[in-house]
């Protein structure tokens, strides 16, 4: 049997209407240009007859998949599931809207198979999205991603991405963590990322299944995960360091209020108590909160050593999946 080539990856939410002509679109693609492959679809908890509509495919098709879902878990966690189940040597991720075209697909295996980068990005760079409600704001959110991250990329969240296998084998996809699988596969060390131009177009069925809170938590996954890169794996490095900064400071206040007192006491001048010198309540606190810090960080390492790597979804279903899933 001929080695699967491509996995395309499409996790979905109420997208029972774009289903079947997205199928037709990336068949029609793939055959055309002679790839074995392996379409994945994850229905993250849809509501209407997506499941139904997949379940039909994969009868049909012997290279269409699905996983479902018990409930709404998250685009990350979808994505986390379909890396999981790949076969193929190059992986490819896209949306079930249609906004993403399929016609990129050979292209983007090319990069990733033949030019031999890790991951590339799409790049949307003509969108057909209201420019106040998500252009802007995507404009904002990826410039504070690129000087954050190191990376030049103009578009991390975009869903039409390619990888090589390995990749997405070794990076974790939790939490909204989607919006930063370039910084995540950089963090593991595929550092041969690049972008691509692709079409984007107008949404055919239905509305978009985000709201603007994503932007705010977009920022909020963004510092966190500037945080989990530097000091994911030493956070004595950090909570130390400032434990360190903290304490100084409150053992010198203290040292110097105690010198204070102890000169005017020599010199038989008058002295005010201790407790009735602010520097005392500084010091004590900084040294508290130093103390704290220290804590926080050996709690860090503790943490780490003793990790639970489980997965934080569960499957209620799965069709054509042979994987330990």
């Amino acid at each position: 049997m001929k080695p699967i080539q491509l996995s395309i990856v499409i996790p979905l939410l109420n997208e029972a209407e774009s289903i079947q002509e997205l199928h037709e679109w990336i068949s029609s693609v793939l055959i055309e240009s002679n790839f074995s492959y392996e379409i994945i679809f994850i229905d993250d908890g849809s509501t209407d007859n997506s499941w139904t509509i997949i379940s039909d495919l994969c009868k049909k098709n012997e290279f269409v998949k699905g996983i479902r879902f018990l409930k709404n878990y998250g685009k990350s966690q979808a994505l986390h599931a379909g890396f999981e189940a790949v076969q193929g040597e190059v992986v490819i991720t896209m949306d079930a809207d249609l906004q993403d075209n399929p016609e990129e697909i050979p292209e983007l295996y090319n990069l990733i198979k033949n030019e031999g980068y890790h991951l590339i990005s799409g790049w949307k760079k003509v969108r057909y999205d209201s420019f106040f409600a998500k252009n802007l704001p995507s404009k904002l959110f990826n410039a504070v991603a690129r000087k954050t991250s190191g990376l030049q990329l103009h578009d991390f969240n975009c869903g039409l991405k390619a990888y090589q296998k390995e990749v997405v084998k070794h990076i974790k996809v939790t939490g909204e963590m989607h919006r930063y699988i370039p910084v995540l596969a950089k963090n593991e060390g595929f550092t041969k990322i690049s972008e691509k131009i692709v079409q984007h177009q107008a949404r055919k069925y239905g509305d978009t299944k985000f709201g603007s809170e994503r932007f705010i938590n977009g920022f909020l996954d963004l510092i966190n995960i500037w945080f989990l890169s530097k000091f994911g794996k030493r956070p004595m490095h950090f909570f130390g360091a400032w434990g360190v900064v903290m304490f100084s400071i409150g053992f010198l206040s203290a040292a110097w209020i105690g010198g204070s007192k102890l000169y005017k006491l020599y010199h038989q001048e008058p002295a005010i108590l201790v407790t009735n010198n602010p520097w005392f309540y500084i010091a004590l606190s900084a040294m508290l909160m130093g103390l704290l810090l220290f804590i926080a960080g050996f709690l860090g390492e503790l943490i780490l050593l003793n990790t639970n790597t489980g997965k934080n979804y569960k499957i209620k279903s799965t069709n054509n999946i042979k994987s330990h899933l």
